[in-house]
């Protein structure tokens, strides 16, 4: 695809015509469109980005889609408010030290996709939520299975796992409270009858499949692009201050088991609800729309030397968050789990690296960006 095509017609990964769009800033202008939805008039047949049984293809009426949305932000927003967050790092960064200690224990080589990028997500997510310590094992396995996007019969099985176990977690929250999201979200609903306990179990379902894949894939590759860019590494143990950039920056840029300037066809599926003029061509109202964000994060225009690996850059509009009404609302807890793994793993493990050569390391193809089937260090 030229630099300068800024749309073009595509096929998805499920066979389907589709639209594929690239550019920073037509990326940001359409992920902002309001004739841009997640929703579709007729969801049976619409064109899928990909299988899960949820997330994969639209989701919400289109009627009512954007009064839910805004609802579902109000609801969430203090619980996902930097006061909430930042309460929560003392735990995520004793959860972070658990399991580089579990590693440690457990001998050298080990597989740092296993050991720590798996497990940590989600349960810094049940931590979020208020899932009781004994019973996160299998909500973790429940949440793995919902998230496979190419086996629907075992995501189905593993969504309605997960929905069960939320139903009961929401019925022991209302007489039970604690400073979680479920708490918070029935409290809410004792003020807003609309609010039902489906409705809650949807939301925190949501909020699992949303952050638990994205955020393994991007540890493996922050780990991955650390140890290949020696200097970056070198830089981030000398001044750990640089955290927050190098965060940013593994946020921003593509994993080094990809091709250099592959537009990756990433996030979540969007529809038009009107025929939309994009630079001459004419996306249908009912296509599927998806963003090349890979290619959006290196815009040359936008990123000055975008094909460098930099943990102090200072200017870093990246999308991977997205952009405008659908901005992830999730994006505070992901930025604290980065930061306190990425602040701590070199401090633990300062001669950290790769135990087999990069091109034995395999990415997964249709999991999210980054995402590896093992990842083996040595220290």
């Amino acid at each position: 695809m030229g630099r300068n095509d800024s749309v073009q017609r595509v096929t998805s990964a499920t066979g389907g015509p589709a639209w594929l769009v690239s550019g920073h800033e037509r990326v940001k202008e359409l992920l902002a469109d309001p004739r841009i939805s997640r929703s579709h008039r007729d969801p049976r047949h619409a064109v899928r980005l990909t299988q899960p049984a949820l997330f994969g293809g639209p989701m919400g009426d289109p009627e009512t889609e954007r009064a839910d949305h805004v609802r579902m932000r109000r609801l969430l927003t203090r619980s996902f408010s930097a006061r909430r967050m930042e309460s929560l790092r003392p735990r995520v960064r004793a959860i972070v030290d658990d399991l580089l200690s579990g590693m440690e224990q457990s001998g050298c080589p080990a597989d740092f996709h296993e050991a720590v990028a798996v497990p940590l997500p989600p349960l810094v997510i049940c931590e979020l939520l208020g899932v009781p310590p004994g019973e996160r094992a299998d909500f973790r396995r429940w949440s793995d299975d919902a998230a496979s996007a190419h086996h629907p019969a075992r995501s189905r099985a593993g969504l309605l796992s997960l929905w069960r176990y939320l139903g009961a977690l929401i019925e022991r929250k209302h007489s039970m409270r604690g400073e979680d999201v479920v708490s918070d979200l029935v409290a809410a609903a004792e003020l807003d009858p609309a609010l039902t306990d489906d409705g809650i179990a949807h939301l925190a379902a949501g909020l699992v499949l949303a952050g638990t894949q994205t955020t393994v894939a991007v540890i493996d590759r922050g780990v991955l692009l650390l140890l290949t860019h020696p200097e970056q590494r070198d830089a981030l143990q000398r001044d750990p201050g640089l955290t927050p950039l190098a965060v940013e920056e593994i946020l921003r840029f593509p994993s080094p088991l990809e091709k250099p300037r592959a537009a990756r066809r990433g996030g979540l599926p969007r529809y038009a609800a009107a025929d939309v003029e994009v630079d001459g061509a004419t996306i249908p109202a009912g296509d599927l729309v998806m963003f090349a964000l890979e290619d959006a994060n290196r815009d040359e225009g936008v990123f000055p030397r975008p094909d460098r690996f930099d943990i102090a850059r200072k200017e870093n509009p990246h999308l991977a968050f997205s952009y405008g009404p659908h901005f992830c609302i999730g994006a505070p807890l992901a930025r604290v789990e980065l930061q306190c793994l990425f602040g701590r793993l070199f401090d633990r493990f300062p001669a950290l690296r790769l135990a087999v050569p990069l091109d034995r390391i395999r990415p997964v193809p249709d999991r999210v960006a980054g995402a590896v089937a093992e990842l083996p260090v040595a220290w």
